[in-house]
């Protein structure tokens, strides 16, 4: 047992790795985008298509990596797609054109999409249902490492070396976690008693593609939570994934490191929230859907303030503001155990990537969205006055309210259980 447990730690710790890397791309655009928007000569509506092309092949992608997660295992599905994460990585960073530049952003998207989910998967045979959300709370926290290396020290490297050397460095980083990711995760440990939930699950017929997703999204509380999830990230992505950082530089005036040490409070906030949420929902809450209204109640609060305040606020109050929106963001990792406890074990990782797909989409349209709205302002992408701003992350806001409103009707599939 001794062993087992170690072993399943030093799983956690080099997927973990793996999804620093993933952080790092999806967030990494918000403090180089006006380098990318002069060299490639962008404008709002193509910075924002590229920011968010990323995310629609990533959301696509989630419908049938979840059939092949359950198939041929995590392992060797992250494996493979991190070579294409490794080709994207290296080809972004040599980009001379926005097609060239979209190109390895699609790669980046695909290669990307399996890792969450593909490790949550593997979670699932090595950790107890009672302790996937604290494990999954964790790896989230980890991984928001990535969103920490893609703000402040993300802006001191392309200072020093230029954005493109920047990215360079993390292609070749990628190649070199990839080979560790095939070397020594497993999917499952051996020697399942045949009488445990793991041994149970090899029982049982695997469920076709079709059925599985028939079972997925005929249940209608899954529809609810893929409604709030696609919210949820949304607004993350809006302020911190690509609108945060023009927003600071261009209607406040920060400097690109004063810009990426503020989004780095988001991601300081997320990190200590994801460490605590499961304690939260056990120890106060005693619910994983309250506990994921209770922050998104906060998140829609704190959005607001900062919609109508920003401009006025000290910095000092905005970092403290950017820090509570990353506390309240991470109650968003409250919805992996939802689907955990929604779902039978044979098919959680078709749901848990039917999930992402409405994660990921929710980032991806929320993007855009805000590039045409801002661009609807002014043709450039670096230039765009304090109103546009406004107008365009009134979209996410006005959508996690109506979100909000909608969850609340589900069903908590809460499963506290005993640790």
């Amino acid at each position: 047992m001794a062993m087992r447990d170690r072993q399943r730690w030093l799983i956690f710790g080099v997927l973990a790795l793996m999804y620093i890397l993933v952080y790092f791309y999806r967030i990494s655009l918000a403090v180089v985008a006006g380098d990318l928007s002069r060299d490639l000569q962008l404008s709002p509506q193509q910075l924002g298509t590229l920011s968010s092309v990323l995310f629609y092949v990533y959301a696509v992608a989630q419908l049938p990596l979840g059939p092949m997660i359950d198939r041929i295992g995590g392992r060797l599905v992250i494996s493979a797609f991190g070579v294409l994460t490794s080709i994207g990585g290296i080809l972004f960073s040599q980009a001379d054109s926005l097609a060239v530049a979209m190109a390895a952003r699609v790669l980046i998207g695909i290669g990307t999409a399996s890792v969450l989910m593909a490790t949550l998967t593997i979670f699932s045979h090595w950790f107890s249902k009672q302790h996937f959300g604290k494990v999954s709370s964790y790896m989230v926290a980890v991984g928001n490492l990535g969103n920490l290396c893609a703000t402040a020290p993300l802006a001191l490297a392309v200072a020093a070396i230029g954005w493109r050397a920047s990215f360079l460095v993390i292609g070749v980083i990628q190649v070199l976690v990839t080979i560790l990711v095939f070397v020594s995760v497993r999917d499952r440990p051996t020697g399942i008693p045949s009488g445990s939930e793991e041994g149970q699950k090899k029982l049982v017929e695997p469920v076709g593609m079709l059925a599985a997703w028939k079972e997925i999204f005929g249940n209608r509380d899954f529809r609810l939570l893929g409604v709030i999830s696609f919210a949820w990230y949304g607004n993350y992505l809006a302020l911190q994934g690509l609108w945060g950082g023009p927003y600071l530089m261009q209607v406040l005036h920060l400097t690109r490191q004063a810009t990426g040490r503020m989004l780095m409070f988001t991601s300081l906030g997320f990190i200590a929230g994801s460490l605590v949420n499961d304690s939260i929902a056990r120890r106060f809450f005693r619910s994983y859907k309250k506990t994921l209204l209770a922050g998104q109640i906060l998140l829609l609060t704190l959005m607001t303030i900062f919609l109508l305040l920003a401009q006025v606020i000290s910095h000092s109050l905005l970092a403290l503001l950017f820090f509570a929106i990353g506390l309240a963001v991470s109650s968003g990792v409250m919805i992996y155990p939802i689907i955990r406890s929604m779902f039978p074990l044979r098919i959680v990782g078709t749901a848990l990537t039917s999930l992402n797909y409405c994660v990921l989409l929710g980032a991806a349209v929320t993007q855009q969205v805000m590039g045409l709205i801002v661009g609807s302002f002014t043709p450039l992408a670096m230039g765009a006055p304090p109103q546009a701003f406004r107008a365009a992350f009134c979209f996410p806001v006005i959508g996690l309210a109506m979100a909000i409103v909608m969850f609340l009707f589900a069903r908590d599939y809460s499963d506290m259980g005993r640790e």
